[in-house]
């Protein structure tokens, strides 16, 4: 039997539903810390009751003190009222809540604005209202110490619509954190700046008023189909009116999941279904830490972005890979039903021909796949990339694409009945067909002698959860221990050593050498230091060493590793 018979069961997806539930959830204002947020994990709940589907709400708290893992809470938060004046224009919430900058102090203030770009200019900002485009957060702290009375950001690409940028400020920081902070589009931003260089003095009023509380609830939606050992589906479900891509689809993708899969099951299957709605980053690792069963899983697909369109956002789509040092079959499986699913028309001989762009990828870090990594359970993220809307007042309903949400939702859908209806012998061909497709892309460049090893281990791990003999078990030999688990936090290390923060810093302005930081902490748990090393490069090809046992370094003084 062909394993493309799991694509044809997949047709009772329905992307009218998904659409449906985008257009509900992108209705609230889903910042981190605010009362929208708890109230969208509501209307997710409700949904899921009336499919008899009995889902769990864990809750902890946003209370600007507590830890989740390597995370600190951001402030219980709730947006009032914003207003902007400047250059003759006004700007105010009733247009976007974008206007305010997420967790944002009240305040009130007029005066001169004053562009910051370089070191220097920070000297100039005392009693001004400060306009920045980048390094927002570090920026804000300045703009805060050096005097300022008002922060106005924006950010490249954005054109005319207002950019999403948090502050996530906890309880600590507002100590310091005293002044109000607004957005606006680029287009404006641009036009501030060409009048201050050449000489013109511009002003605004800023008027920001904001309910800061003791604390709010952080919610975290769990709904299982089935007995362990379970796939589990992931959705952040956080991010500013509207975020329909980021990630009012994904949400939505993994209720319509849910629904099909309540009707599928049977006790016959595999696996059975797990699905987690949480807030991004801090909720992973307020689950991870405080109630999930990682036994339990055999691997995640975390859903984000994945409903960007081709023509209007410029996307294409992604498959994120599982790491390396967390192998698994399950990256070759969501591959290919992605390629199938992706096939219409015929080339001139009539082979099939991919209907979006569609590429699969080493692994990459940015949303909540990143946390289950760390803690061994392999995970994917499908996602649409670029998306010119991304993060701003302009990632709406009518941009996202049913196309791609066709394509992503039957895909996922297909993967997850293969996994768990295909016969042993039919996963056991497929994982030894992927593992000679994956190293032999990989030693087209490079040698693959610790990659080998890996994959030999991931294989043996699926091995135990499919019923299939594949791989290996090697003898782990690690060189380091990583003791304060979850998304390396520049704040975590701020907290312990000023200095080194700011080498850190320095170190990974380069997002591509936090990617790299990580996978090194989980190959080192594995395998020893030069083999880890070794292992990096033949999955990613060129990595800055030098700067990676500089930051390896950092990590130790502050205590989130131990060398062995």
């Amino acid at each position: 039997m062909s394993m493309k018979r799991f694509l044809d069961e997949a047709k009772l997806f329905d992307s009218t539903n998904v659409l449906h539930y985008i257009a509900e959830i992108s209705q609230f204002h889903r910042i981190q810390g605010s009362k929208e947020l708890p109230e969208a994990v509501r209307f997710i709940r409700e949904e899921l009751r009336i499919w008899g589907i009995n889902a769990r709400l864990y809750e902890e708290f946003y209370d600007g003190k507590s830890w989740f893992l390597t995370l600190r809470s951001p402030i219980a938060w709730d947006l009032v009222h914003g207003r902007i004046e400047v250059s003759g224009k006004v700007f105010t919430t009733s247009q976007s809540p974008l206007v305010v900058m997420a967790h944002s102090p009240s305040g009130r203030v007029a005066g001169e604005v004053v562009h910051v770009s370089r070191d220097e200019d920070w000297e100039n900002v005392e009693g001004k209202i400060v306009l920045v485009g980048k390094e927002w957060r570090d920026s804000y702290r300045k703009a805060n110490e050096n005097g300022a009375i008002g922060f106005i950001a924006y950010r490249e690409g954005t054109g005319d619509a207002f950019p999403y940028i948090g502050l996530f400020l906890t309880s600590d920081d507002l100590e310091w954190a005293r002044i109000p902070a607004v957005t606006l589009p680029e287009s404006t931003a641009k036009e501030i700046i060409g009048r201050l260089n050449s000489g013109e003095s511009v002003e605004a009023k800023i008027e920001v008023e904001v309910q800061i509380n003791e604390r709010q609830v952080l919610p975290m939606l769990y709904a299982e189909i089935g007995r362990p050992p379970f796939v589990l589906l992931t959705a952040h479900v956080c991010h500013p009116k509207p975020g329909a891509n980021d990630n009012a689809s994904g949400s939505a993708m993994l209720m319509e999941l849910a629904r099909v899969l309540s009707r599928l099951y049977d006790g016959s299957f595999r696996f059975g279904f797990a699905f987690l709605w949480i807030p991004e980053y801090y909720g992973t690792q307020a689950f991870i830490e405080r109630y999930a069963k990682l036994g339990d899983y055999y691997c995640v697909i975390n859903l984000d972005m994945v409903a960007g369109s081709e023509d209007r956002a410029g996307s294409t789509i992604m498959l994120v890979r599982t790491p390396l040092s967390r192998f698994s079959v399950v990256s070759g499986l969501l591959e290919y039903y992605l390629e199938l699913s992706n096939e219409e028309g015929k080339s001139f001989s009539g082979s099939p021909m991919p209907l979006m762009k569609f590429k699969s990828y080493p692994y990459e870090m940015g949303s909540d796949h990143d946390v289950f990594n760390f803690f061994g359970v392999p995970a994917v993220m499908p996602i649409t990339w670029p998306d010119r809307f991304y993060h701003s007042s302009e990632d709406t309903v009518e941009k996202v694409s049913r196309r791609s949400i066709e394509i992503i939702g039957k895909a996922v859908l297909a993967t997850l009945l293969a996994l768990s209806k295909a016969e042993a012998k039919e996963l056991q061909r497929f994982a030894r067909g992927y593992a000679m497709k994956y190293l032999g892309e990989l030693s087209r460049d490079r040698d693959t002698e610790s990659a080998e090893r890996l994959v030999m281990m991931g294989l043996a791990r699926d091995s135990r959860f499919l019923g299939i003999e594949a791989g290996h078990q090697f003898e782990e030999r690690p060189w380091l221990k990583w003791v304060r688990k979850g998304r390396v936090s520049g704040e975590l290390i701020r907290r312990v050593d000023e200095r080194a923060y700011e080498e850190f810093k320095e170190l990974t302005k380069d997002r591509k050498i936090l990617v790299h930081l990580h996978e090194l902490l989980m190959l080192g748990e594995v395998m020893p230091k030069r083999e880890s090393f070794g292992a990096l490069r033949e999955e990613f090809g060129e990595v800055e060493e030098e700067k990676l046992e500089r930051l390896v370094g950092i990590l130790e003084k502050v205590g989130i590793v131990e060398m062995l």
